[in-house]
C-alpha cells in the first residue's frame, strides 16, 4: 500500500502534477507538442504527458483501462495498442496489448476496454504502445501495483507517486524517420519527463524532494527505447528490495546498470546533510557524459536551497546481476545442469545484408492476422499459425523450458523481455557458470557483448497463450529480433475475448484496405 508524504500531497496540489489513475480509467491517446529538453516536436502521448500518467492499483485488483485514440498526426503512427509489461496476463492473454500478436491495432477515434485482473502479482510495472517503434514517440508510463502486505514494509517510510523514477532516451525526431534496426540517435536522457541535451539549452531538471530521516522506496523504471543506463545518485547508497515485480533480498549497491523495460525498487535513508545532490542517468552509448548537466536530475533535501548541487561521485559497489536473490527461495525447475530442460533453446543472432535481424537464421514477420485470432480460428500448429516464420515455436504445457542467447551479436547486448511470465537467471552475461541457487527472477535480460558469453534462463509453461519473447531496444524488435511462442494451443483455443476485440480487424482493415503486416511490431 502506498506510503503518502505530506510533501508530495502539498507538490502535486501546488504545482498542478497530474495525478495518478486507475486502477479504473479512461486514457486518451493524443498528439502534443512538447519540449523536455528544451527542443519543441510534436508526440504521441497516453493523457498528453510525457511519461502518461502513473497507472496504479492494489494486489488482487480489476484494471479496467480504456485506452482511446485521438491521434492526427500523419507524420507519426495513428493507430496504436498498449502493452501492461510485466503483467501475467494469465486467462485474458487477448489483453496483452501486442499488435499481430494478441490484437490489431486501435484506429483513430476507436477506443478499446483493456479488462484484466492481477491476482497474485505486486511491484513495479510500465505500459507503452506496442505498435512498430511508437513508444519512442512518447507512448510510456509507469505501473504499480502495491501490495498492502508487503513483506519489506519495515525498510522504507514513503512509497507513492513522488518516489517513482523514469529513465527515457529523447529523440527530436519522429520515430517513422529512422531505419529499422538502426538504433536511433536520442538526443537526450530524460529523468522524470526533463533533461537537456548536448549544446541545447539549460533547461529545468526533475528535481527529486526528499525529507532528512526518512526512508523512501524508490520505484526505478527504463523507460527506454534503446540504451542502458547507469544509474546513481551522489552521496547516497541505494538498497535494491524488488526486481521486475519480484521482491528480493535487501543488496546494497551504489550505482545500478538497467536495460530497456527493466525495474528495480530501491530503498534510500536520506541521511546525508541537507543540500542537492545530483541524480546521474549515464547512458551505455551515445552522449555520455554530464556536461552542463546532461543525463542529470537533482536530489533536494527539504530546507536546502534551490539551487545545481556541486557534488560528485564514484562507483565503488555496482549492482551485480548474480548476487540478486530472491525474498522467497524458490527451485529452479528441470535439472541442474546445462540443456536440463524439457525444451531447450540456443539461438544466435546476426544481421543480413538487407538489416533484418535474424535469431538462427531467420527473421521474425508477423502474420496479416493475429496469432490469436488465428488460433481462436482453428489454426493448431506452428505451420498453420505462421508458415513462413522459423521464428514461431509451439509449447506444450507444464514444461519446463530452457532459452540461451549466445553474446557478441551484432547490436549487443540485447535485453529480451518474455511476455506473460518471468524466468530464471541461471547464466548471467558476463558469467561463465550457472547459478542453480536461488539465482534471480525477472521478466527482462540482457545478452551480453562478448562471443564467449551465453545467458540462460528457464521457465515454466502454465500460462496460456501466444506470448512474445523480444529484444526491447525498439529499433531491433522493429527489424525481426523477436521469437512468438504459442502456448497450450488447445487451451488457448477455448479463450472467449470480448467482442470489442472481435471488433478490433475488421476496424483496422476497413480503415486500412491495402494494409499487410510486415515486420512483427
Amino acid at each position: 500500500m502506498m506510503i503518502l508524504s505530506t510533501a508530495s500531497v502539498l507538490s502535486a496540489l501546488l504545482l498542478g502534477t497530474n495525478a495518478a489513475i486507475g486502477p479504473v480509467a479512461d486514457l486518451q491517446i493524443v498528439n502534443k507538442h512538447i519540449s523536455p529538453d528544451g527542443f519543441p516536436r510534436s508526440t504521441v502521448l497516453a493523457g498528453g504527458t510525457f511519461p502518461g500518467p502513473l497507472i496504479e492499483g492494489i494486489k488482487g485488483d480489476r484494471f479496467l483501462l480504456n485506452v482511446e485514440d485521438k491521434l492526427t498526426d500523419k507524420t507519426m503512427l495513428t493507430d496504436t495498442s498498449i502493452h501492461w509489461h510485466g503483467l501475467f496476463q494469465k486467462g485474458s492473454n487477448w489483453a496483452d496489448g501486442v499488435s499481430w500478436i494478441t490484437q490489431c491495432p486501435i484506429t483513430p477515434e476507436r477506443s478499446f476496454l483493456y479488462d484484466f485482473e492481477v491476482p497474485s502479482q505486486a511491484g513495479t510495472f510500465w505500459y507503452h504502445s506496442h505498435l512498430s517503434t511508437q513508444y519512442c514517440d512518447g507512448l510510456r508510463g509507469a505501473m504499480v501495483v502495491y501490495d498492502p502486505n508487503d513483506p519489506h514494509r519495515h525498510l522504507y517510510d514513503i512509497d507513492d507517486d513522488s518516489t517513482v523514477i523514469t529513465l527515457a532516451d529523447w529523440y527530436h525526431y519522429p520515430a517513422t524517420q529512422q531505419p529499422a534496426g538502426l538504433p536511433g540517435t536520442f538526443n537526450s536522457t530524460l529523468i522524470n519527463g526533463l533533461g537537456r541535451y548536448k549544446n541545447g539549452p539549460l533547461s529545468d531538471l526533475a528535481v527529486i524532494n526528499v525529507s532528512h530521516g526518512k526512508r523512501y522506496r524508490f520505484r526505478l523504471v527504463s523507460i527506454s527505447c534503446d540504451p542502458n543506463f547507469n544509474f546513481s545518485i551522489d552521496g547516497h547508497r541505494m538498497t535494491i528490495i524488488e526486481v521486475d515485480g519480484v521482491n528480493h533480498r535487501p543488496l546494497t549497491v551504489d550505482s545500478i546498470q538497467i536495460f530497456a523495460g527493466q525495474r528495480y525498487s530501491f530503498v534510500l535513508n536520506a541521511n546525508q546533510p541537507v543540500s542537492n545532490y545530483w541524480v546521474r542517468a549515464n547512458p551505455g552509448s551515445g552522449n555520455t557524459g554530464f556536461v552542463n548537466a546532461t543525463n542529470s536530475a537533482i536530489l533536494r533535501y527539504v530546507g536546502a536551497l534551490k539551487c545545481d548541487p556541486t557534488t560528485c561521485s564514484t562507483s565503488t559497489q555496482p549492482l551485480v546481476e548474480t548476487a540478486l536473490h530472491p525474498l522467497v527461495p524458490s527451485r529452479v525447475p528441470g535439472k541442474h545442469v546445462p540443456g536440463g530442460a524439457d525444451m531447450n533453446f540456443v539461438f544466435n543472432i546476426t544481421v543480413s545484408n538487407t538489416g533484418l535481424f535474424l535469431l538462427n537464421g531467420a527473421p521474425c514477420e508477423s502474420p496479416s492476422v493475429p496469432v490469436l485470432l488465428q488460433i481462436l480460428s482453428g489454426a493448431h500448429t506452428a505451420q498453420e499459425l505462421m508458415p513462413k516464420n522459423d521464428n514461431f515455436f509451439e509449447l506444450k504445457p507444464n514444461q519446463v523450458v530452457e532459452v540461451s542467447f549466445i553474446g557478441g551479436s551484432p547490436g549487443a547486448p540485447h535485453p529480451f523481455h518474455l511476455h506473460g511470465h518471468n524466468f530464471y537467471v541461471v547464466r548471467s552475461a558476463g558469467n561463465s557458470t550457472y547459478n542453480w541457487d536461488n539465482p534471480v527472477i525477472r521478466d527482462v535480460v540482457s545478452t551480453g557483448s562478448s562471443v564467449d558469453d551465453l545467458t540462460t534462463f528457464r521457465f515454466v509453461t502454465d500460462n496460456a497463450g501466444p506470448w512474445f519473447l523480444h529484444c526491447h531496444i525498439d529499433w531491433h524488435l522493429e527489424a525481426g529480433l523477436a521469437i512468438v511462442f504459442a502456448e497450450n494451443i488447445p487451451r488457448i483455443g477455448k479463450e472467449i475475448p470480448p467482442v470489442s476485440w472481435d471488433r478490433l480487424c475488421p476496424t483496422y482493415h476497413r480503415v486500412h484496405p491495402n494494409s499487410t503486416a510486415s515486420l512483427i511490431v
